[in-house]
Formats: C-alpha cells, structure tokens, sequence
C-alpha cells in the first residue's frame, strides 16, 4: 500500500488525484467512490454529507455529494458519470466515518458509470499514485497526514 508523507493509499484502487477521490470497481459493474485519506485529512473532521440521491444522475466532472467540515465546503466531484445506484447512509449519519475509515466505511456512493472505460483512461491505478500524490501534496503545501486520522 502506498504511503504517502503518512497518507495511506490502497494499491487495489484508482484515484482521481486532483480531486482527492477514489474509485473501487465492483463485481457488479457498478463503480464505489470516496474521498482519499489526503482529503479527509486536508479538510479536517467532516460534520455533514450530502449525497445526491439514489437514482439521480451525475455528469462527469461533476458533484455526487457535498461535504463539509470546520474548515472547508464543497463537491465531491466523480471522474465518472452515471447514474448513483447508493449512497452510504452511515457516512451521513456520521460523516466523520470519512475521517476514521475512508476506504471502507467511510464510502461515498456507488455509482452505475455510463463510460467507464473512458472514466477509467483518466485515473491513476494505486499502484502507481505516489509520486502523482507526492507532486499534488507538495504543490498544495500539505505536510502529510500525520498527526491525523488514517
């Protein structure tokens, strides 16, 4: 697994770097994102999410859910457009989830992506996000994740 100036990062997923997003592709073809341990430690303990509803469409590029913390509001964008087929019911209930566990209980949505082929052309597989990572880190001027949640 990737670690990243203390930032965990699964090698068995695909990130959407610039917007601090990840992407699991499961057995169904249906597509389960989140938010990095980089942007839950960026933005610091998450106190709301509020996802799209099931059913509703996403448009490439674009907010599945807002997200918002003491120190920042805004869209969690999806490199995939679709239709979202689920949304983590817990993570509104308890948007810190994102903080503690970002890559299982913390998820997003998921997402039935129209194109995931061309969606997928623009990711980074896990394997290989360090150093994309390590440039946006030092080109944000984040330290890391240290001293945070994992």
């Amino acid at each position: 697994m990737p670690d990243v100036r203390g930032c965990h990062l699964p090698d068995d997923l695909l990130y959407d770097v610039g917007n601090h997003i990840w992407f699991r592709e499961l057995a169904d073809g249906n597509v389960k994102l989140g938010m990095t341990a980089v942007a839950t430690a960026m933005s610091g303990k998450l106190v709301s999410f509020t996802p799209k509803k099931a059913g509703r469409a996403v448009l490439a590029g674009k907010s599945c859910a807002t997200v918002e913390s003491g120190k920042w509001v805004g869209p969690a964008k999806s490199a995939a457009g679709g239709e979202i087929v689920q949304v983590n019911e817990a993570l509104v209930a308890t948007p810190s989830l994102a903080n503690s566990d970002p890559y299982e209980a913390g998820w997003l949505v998921i997402l039935k992506p129209e194109d995931w082929a061309l969606a997928k052309a623009t990711l980074t597989p896990g394997a290989q996000v360090a150093a994309a990572y390590e440039a946006k880190m030092a080109a944000d001027g984040f330290a890391g994740c240290a001293g945070t949640s994992p």
